[in-house]
């Protein structure tokens, strides 16, 4: 692959706006081409960035010759097959998290990728954020010795109507794909894939998860206390304690200013984050460089990693008694 990356993406809300808005402060970016549900909704959003072609529906965005890598910016219940489409068409992925609906869905968009060794990606931009990264490699060095708990919470006040997509199972509404995913992917960034989980929610007449607490155990004896809630503004917050000190991480913990370092008889450290810690431009600079590398995973975001992820949020859900209707069609036939 040349200096140049060329871009097509596919969905045009709020989540590709943003991410289309930081990925062209890049070098070497191009976005070439867009497709949404219908060619409207695709010609404004191409409009507003300049990019050269416009779908009306999929197909054509996959069958373009010029498209390096599709970001996929779908709802979650399309994610695999959008993702699984690209991937097929000889595509290289960058999906939005969850990855999936669920640990089935990923596993199978996982074999395709590395069957067609291409690369894929779930947009886990937190795990691409320069401080996020100091974090970790700080708790890996030993700073605060063994982890023994990590807190983590990600809630919206709301309120959110029941024709809200958050509210809508059919697309994988609630609040743990949503916003659940950020603690627990959190937390096993730096525990890894835990051996119990125990979950407790509120559910909604809909019958997804309004607010949700889980308890994730590791052989270890560390646990994770987290949460994710549609109902309730949560500090957004994250703490991750050992055996020699605790890294604080104020609200926002998955885009971080700030982290601060308590090291047992020691002062205070503060770390803070030099770039914009908002941007998603880390994430497609990961892509990139993954792609001109020629690798078809990438460290930042393992695809073993998201897999786990997956699992746990399956764990969860089944605690909590929540099944998305594709889930239940499937289990008919």
């Amino acid at each position: 692959m040349g200096e140049a990356v060329r871009w097509g993406i596919l969905a045009t809300g709020g989540i590709a706006e943003r991410f289309t808005t930081d990925l062209l402060t890049l070098d070497g970016a191009e976005v070439v081409a867009v497709a949404s549900r219908t060619e409207a909704s695709a010609r404004a959003f191409a409009d507003r960035f300049g990019i050269p072609r416009a779908y009306g529906e999929w197909a054509g965005l996959f069958a373009d010759e010029d498209v390096d890598v599709v970001y996929v910016a779908t709802p979650h219940h399309a994610h695999r097959a959008a993702a699984g489409l690209a991937l097929e068409a000889g595509k290289a992925v960058l999906c939005e998290k969850a990855l999936t609906l669920n640990a089935r869905e990923a596993a199978e968009l996982v074999a395709l990728a590395r069957e067609r060794g291409l690369f894929l990606m779930e947009a886990m931009w937190m795990y691409c954020n320069p401080l996020i990264r100091r974090l970790v490699e700080l708790v890996r060095d030993g700073a605060i010795g063994e982890v023994r708990t990590v807190q983590a919470d990600f809630g919206l006040a709301g309120p959110f109507d029941a024709g809200h997509r958050l509210r809508d199972p059919a697309v994988g509404g609630g609040a743990l794909l949503d916003l659940g995913v950020y603690p627990v992917s959190f937390a096993q960034l730096l525990l890894g894939e835990p051996s119990s989980v125990q979950a407790h929610a509120l559910i909604s007449p809909e019958g997804v998860d309004l607010n949700t607490g889980m308890l994730l155990g590791w052989e270890s004896g560390a646990s994770a206390l987290l949460s994710c809630s549609l109902v309730a503004d949560t500090p957004l917050t994250a703490s991750v304690t050992g055996t020699l000190g605790r890294i604080d991480v104020p609200r926002g913990f998955f885009f971080p200013e700030r982290f601060t370092l308590h090291r047992h008889g020691a002062e205070p450290e503060e770390h803070t984050n030099e770039d914009d810690p908002h941007s998603l431009r880390h994430e497609a600079a990961e892509v990139m460089r993954c792609l001109r590398a020629g690798a078809t995973e990438s460290p930042l975001v393992p695809l073993d990693g998201s897999l786990a992820v997956m699992r746990t949020l399956d764990a969860v859900r089944e605690r909590v008694g929540v099944r998305y209707p594709s889930e239940v069609a499937a289990a008919r036939v």
